[in-house]
């Protein structure tokens, strides 16, 4: 990708395109990639087309979370998404690193567990999936992904075996180091594992990790400092959705719960924060709302990413207002693989198509979506 800050005659000096200093991190613009589920990681392990997918998107000094990645083999509840639980996967990341890196970006894993967003079908000798809870989610729930089976019924985890579920979180943080991330993102938003324990209209549990608000981010604030102990706090970061309730994790009081965990994780010192919009309640579709992030970017000591539903302007708006840090974007970068450059230029953007967002066609989709023509940009 072409890098940006050429200084041609129609490039645009906005919010979004200037230099931000994320801990040790030096980015050249405020435009992120945001975590992608794309379903073409075969048998769980990431692909030679990825490659190329990445460093599509990759360009001198920009953020790259990667799609979300399984902690474990109990982990999963979507077909070819990848995991980073052995050396296979492990190795197979190698190439993809180190291709955005060729591109001078900076590239971070999102690593992740589904908790009762799964199915028999996923789990080891065909178990129940785990969770917070025995609650299942409604069967009628539909999921933007494809082909995705019924959820089964979960089980619920018991207080004893927490801590390993935790240490399957360290050890997937210091496999993506290993691979050659430049850090990890914590996948605590949409309703997964996290989330389930977070929400109090998922957690219903009465030990130590249930009832109170603290209680309730007891299992996700352990997860956090095991990963700062292994990898350090500055290769850490956290994706929150306190206001969604996607997969049927909702809060009664999703600005409490945002507060406090941004009043938390401060405490850790991790590198960012990344929240999606309280816009964004549902999967498919933005809505309005009263509510914001602002006091939880107030809150927050550390670089604070917001996402959900930007465009160009919205995001330009949301830096220059300082109400965010970095913007992330997903379905316009999906399109769009020089979204930065396009965005400096404010040329017209690619269109989506979202039949092709899960299907496992390692270029339609992927790899196809066009890059600006720059000889079409100089005349």
């Amino acid at each position: 990708m072409q890098y940006l800050h050429d200084h041609s005659a129609t490039a645009t000096a906005i919010s979004l395109l200037t230099p931000y200093k994320m801990g040790k991190f030096n980015l050249y613009h405020r435009v992120v990639l945001a975590p992608l589920t794309r379903e073409r990681s075969f048998g769980n392990v990431p692909q030679p087309h990825a490659k190329l997918y990445y460093s599509q998107r990759a360009s001198k000094g920009g953020l790259l979370i990667a799609e979300a990645t399984g902690i474990s083999d109990t982990s999963l509840g979507f077909w070819n998404v990848p995991g980073i639980w052995t050396k296979e996967q492990v190795e197979a990341c190698r190439p993809i690193v180190d291709a955005v890196h060729a591109n001078g970006g900076i590239f971070f894993c999102q690593i992740w567990h589904v908790g009762r967003s799964s199915n028999t079908d996923f789990q080891p000798k065909g178990q129940a999936p785990i969770s917070s809870t025995d609650k299942p989610i409604s069967p009628q729930l539909k999921s933007d992904a494809i082909d995705l089976p019924k959820f089964s019924p979960p089980r619920r985890l018991r207080t004893d075996e927490i801590p390993r579920i935790v240490d399957d979180f360290r050890l997937a943080a210091k496999n993506a180091i290993e691979a050659g991330f430049d850090g990890v993102e914590i996948h605590g938003a949409h309703g997964y594992l996290i989330d389930q324990f977070l929400k109090d209209q998922v957690n219903d549990r009465t030990d130590r990790y249930g009832g109170s608000l603290e209680n309730r981010c007891r299992f996700a604030l352990e997860v956090v400092e095991a990963v700062v102990n292994e990898i350090g706090a500055d290769r850490v970061g956290i994706r929150l959705s306190p206001f969604a309730d996607y997969n049927e994790a909702a809060d009664s009081n999703p600005e409490a719960l945002g507060l406090y965990l941004a009043k938390a994780l401060s405490k850790y010192e991790v590198v960012y924060c990344h929240m999606v919009e309280p816009r964004m309640k549902e999967i498919l579709g933005m809505g309005e709302t009263p509510c914001s992030l602002l006091p939880m970017r107030k809150a927050f000591k550390g670089t604070f990413i917001v996402a959900g539903g930007y465009d160009r302007e919205d995001g330009n708006k949301a830096v220059a207002e300082n109400r965010a840090d970095l913007v992330a974007y997903g379905r316009l970068f999906l399109a769009n693989p020089d979204l930065p450059r396009r965005f400096e230029l404010n040329a017209p953007l690619n269109k989506y198509n979202r039949a092709t967002f899960y299907t496992p066609d390692p270029v339609i989709g992927y790899t196809d979506y066009p890059f600006l023509d720059d000889s079409l940009i100089r005349t």
